[in-house]
């Protein structure tokens, strides 16, 4: 009812989407994922089913991953939860964490944002009285809310090509550029146009009204790397979208402060 929604995704998806969330940390510090433990929580009178359903979403996934479950509990709680916790190995490199951006280093991510918000606006929409069609017309999206596929090797990948930091986009870019700022204690500056977004987003943000630059620059769950390097390391595939300034900590879009932007804000959000 606040992360997940049993009318909105199936029980499988939310037991893979669970992992992804997990896995998407160890990669944003350059690691791969090796395994995790598992707890789910859930009332008495939850069918078997479903329980057995979430188990099969979160096996999959890890194995997807390259990982294995090592354990877990199940035990009783007022609502079904879950906790996941990642493990992960560097293979010999040093772990890249959010404090080592440097002035002058370009600002990248791994891929397209926005895709998240956009299929939870989609299901959202539908939810308030829009034709039920949209989610047909606009299936990739809400399968990117549904279940987000980063492609989490690159995150090792960009380890090794010298990225100076790096997180995922969970709680949105406008958050993670928060981040990264404060840690590093400088400028970290977004090109709103170059953050890549997904195919129908742009449509979809015209039917609804919204700006699809608003997407991606605050819509979660994505969980693409965001990473700082030095200019000419940028891996392939990965879209350069800003720029490490000197300090004070400084997070800008288009050279603006980030004053009325924000993600998601776990302990205000309704």
């Amino acid at each position: 009812g606040r992360h997940f929604r049993f009318d909105w995704s199936t029980p499988e998806q939310i037991g893979a989407r669970a992992v992804v969330q997990s896995a998407a940390d160890i990669a944003a510090m350059g690691g791969a994922l090796s395994g995790l433990v598992v707890s789910i929580g859930c009332p008495p009178e939850t069918p078997v089913d479903r329980v057995l359903a979430l188990n099969e979403g979160l096996v999959a996934q890890t194995h997807l991953l390259g990982g294995r479950v090592l354990g877990g509990d199940l035990v009783s709680s007022p609502s079904v939860i879950l906790t996941v916790t990642s493990l992960g190995s560097l293979a010999g490199l040093t772990p890249v964490t959010l404090a080592g951006a440097q002035p002058g280093d370009v600002l990248a991510v791994s891929g397209p944002l926005g895709g998240a918000a956009a299929g939870l606006a989609v299901l959202s929409a539908i939810e308030h009285g829009a034709d039920p069609a949209l989610a047909q017309r606009f299936s990739g999206l809400v399968e990117r809310y549904r279940l987000p596929r980063p492609d989490l090797t690159q995150g090792p990948i960009a380890a090794a090509a010298g990225a100076h930091a790096m997180t995922d986009v969970s709680d949105g870019m406008v958050e993670e550029i928060i981040t990264m700022a404060g840690a590093s204690a400088l400028g970290v500056d977004v090109t709103s146009a170059a953050v890549p977004r997904p195919d129908g987003l742009d449509a979809l943000a015209a039917e609804l009204g919204v700006d699809p630059v608003r997407w991606a620059l605050t819509g979660g769950e994505d969980h693409e790397l965001l990473a700082a390097f030095a200019p000419g390391e940028v891996p392939g595939g990965w879209t350069v979208i800003g720029a490490v300034t000197p300090g004070p900590d400084r997070p800008t879009v288009d050279r603006n402060p980030v004053t009325d932007l924000h993600g998601w804000q776990s302990f205000s959000e309704a």
